[in-house]
């Protein structure tokens, strides 16, 4: 089956190990690693930001493998967790954009249709992270308000 966007087909990719276990070379013991998460976490790092940075630079691969909590647990149980998740603050930024680019390129018809799977992009996962919990019930996506937010 097509992919949604795209019109591309398969699923050709890296995967992690199936087998979680620690490896040799593993050093730090699991409060060590919360600790060094949560000092990368109020350096105004994202999560996913905090999870290369230790892999690069503390040769960290999974963690959690090690604390058997995620990042976003860890950030979460000591309140540093942003309000709106990572993925849609990327999509907002990458539609902020894609209307400065449309009001000076009107009849750039490719970045007209990128703005709307952007947008679409949006809505379907505002909905999802209302469900879980994650964002609260009333929040709008309101894309004026949040050119203000990201500017």
């Amino acid at each position: 089956m097509a992919r949604m966007y795209s019109r591309k087909k398969g699923k050709s990719r890296s995967y992690k190990p199936v087998e979680k276990k620690i490896g040799s070379w593993m050093t730090y013991k699991p409060k060590e690693v919360e600790l060094l998460v949560i000092k990368l976490a109020k350096g105004n790092q994202s999560p996913s930001q905090i999870g290369l940075h230790l892999r690069d630079h503390y040769g960290i691969p999974d963690v959690k493998t090690i604390t058997e909590k995620s990042i976003s647990e860890i950030l979460k149980e000591k309140k540093l967790l942003a309000e709106i998740p990572e993925d849609v603050m990327a999509l907002l930024k990458k539609e902020v954009f894609l209307n400065k680019h449309v009001e000076k390129n009107i009849h750039d018809e490719s970045a007209i249709r990128g703005r709307l799977i952007t947008q679409s992009k949006i809505r379907k996962l505002v909905k999802y992270y209302k469900n879980t919990g994650r964002l609260p019930i009333e929040w709008k996506y309101n894309p004026k308000e949040i050119a203000l937010l990201i500017e």
